[in-house]
């Protein structure tokens, strides 16, 4: 791997902007520095990047840039506001634009007392795994993709301290001791509980904190049901925007006066009257068509009223799983919710180049406020290496 020798001429430009943010410049030479190693360095933790950097003065240490990068008194959060500006610049009037909201596991196999880090079975390796879970809020149009917002989520082992004072209760506290130690435990569990925040309830923070900046006054939502709320889906509608997302197979809906789940309606639908679903072709994100077979009516959700439902095939004869979505727009058409609904795979693929490209799952710090730093500048970093001028290869390599 070549030696950093300096903050290149892309990524210095992309950094001025934040330069009001930090108070010496030897400091935001080192946060530079920091991004610079985040897009070329191999190993993406403080010390891989920092055992890269070569200085036309005396070296200094590796601690000087630790200190700079997560333990200085610059704003991560108006880091983060300053970013979201600048990325918008390249959004307006460029088409189509949607905010996919979704979240994601950033895996730190070796690192069990980094802030988020919980052990728990992963369904996708299919094994016991320490990672964070992550929330991220991602716009796309069809030319860039930028992160928003990426907030991971503290762990709380709620379930388990249920279970100890469910295991530990007696019926009379005799010693005045015990019955403190008791009403102490009941306390802190109650404080975790409070505490405790859902990925949902920071998808919802995220949201305001966009909408209240007001950067992105034409982007509707799109996210899947993992996301899906009740408050957010308020939130958003409240602001003058329209969201749409996928509803599990389980989802009852009102048909003909009764409750069925979506899946039934689907069923009944495909073996009663397979005419219902009519052929049409939607232009995805990268412009290009597929066809769909769909059916859309606007029905009736248990506390979310009246929707627009989509059920859409992508086989003609309807072999194939559907996937349910609901949209609060009822004046729009089939094609319309999934062209938007394309938009949300726009998240995926920040998740899988931030994993792979700019170390979103690499760093080696423990402190809450150093993930967080490192979080937003990530998002930075990729958008740099977006809007880095590059020259079709010719050759394989």
């Amino acid at each position: 791997m070549l030696p950093i020798t300096g903050v290149p001429e892309t990524i210095a430009r992309g950094m001025a902007g934040f330069r009001d943010l930090f108070c010496r410049g030897q400091g935001f030479e080192h946060v530079s520095r920091y991004v610079t190693g985040l897009i070329l360095s191999a190993n993406k933790t403080l010390q891989g990047i920092d055992e890269l950097q070569v200085w036309d003065h005396d070296q200094p240490s590796r601690r000087a840039m630790h200190e700079a990068v997560f333990e200085a008194g610059w704003d991560s959060q108006a880091l983060i506001q300053q970013h979201r500006t600048q990325v918008a610049r390249d959004h307006r009037g460029r088409g189509r634009e949607v905010i996919s909201l979704d979240w994601t596991l950033a895996h730190h196999e070796r690192g069990p007392h980094i802030f988020g880090v919980d052990q728990a079975y992963d369904d996708v390796q299919r094994r016991m795994t320490r990672f964070q879970t992550v929330v991220t809020a991602v716009i796309s149009n069809r030319s860039v993709i930028d992160g928003l917002d990426v907030v991971g989520q503290e762990p709380k082992s709620l379930k388990e301290e249920m279970a100890y004072l469910a295991a530990t209760l007696e019926d009379i506290y005799e010693q005045m001791e015990e019955a403190r130690r008791r009403v102490l435990e009941l306390l802190y569990h109650r404080q975790h509980q409070l505490e405790y925040r859902q990925r949902t309830e920071i998808a919802w923070d995220i949201v305001q904190q966009i909408e209240e900046e007001g950067q992105f006054p034409q982007a509707h939502y799109a996210f899947d049901n993992g996301v899906l709320h009740l408050e957010l889906t308020r939130y958003i509608e409240s602001r003058g925007k329209h969201w749409v997302s996928e509803v599990e197979c389980s989802r009852h809906i009102q048909w003909y006066g009764q409750w069925c789940r979506v899946d039934m309606v689907a069923a009944e639908l495909k073996r009663e009257h397979p005419e219902s679903f009519r052929s049409i072709s939607v232009h995805c994100r990268h412009g290009e068509k597929k066809p769909f077979w769909v059916f859309t009516k606007t029905v009736r959700l248990k506390r979310y009223g009246r929707k627009r439902l989509v059920i859409a095939h992508e086989k003609a004869d309807l072999t194939d799983a559907p996937r349910f979505l609901v949209t609060d727009a009822l004046h729009w058409e089939s094609g319309r919710v999934i062209e938007t609904w394309s938009y949300r795979w726009a998240s995926e693929i920040f998740h899988e180049f931030g994993k792979q490209v700019i170390g979103l799952e690499a760093a080696q710090v423990r402190k809450e406020e150093a993930v967080t730093r490192h979080f937003c500048l990530s998002c930075v970093a990729q958008s740099l290496v977006q809007r880095a001028p590059a020259c079709v290869s010719t050759s394989e390599r």
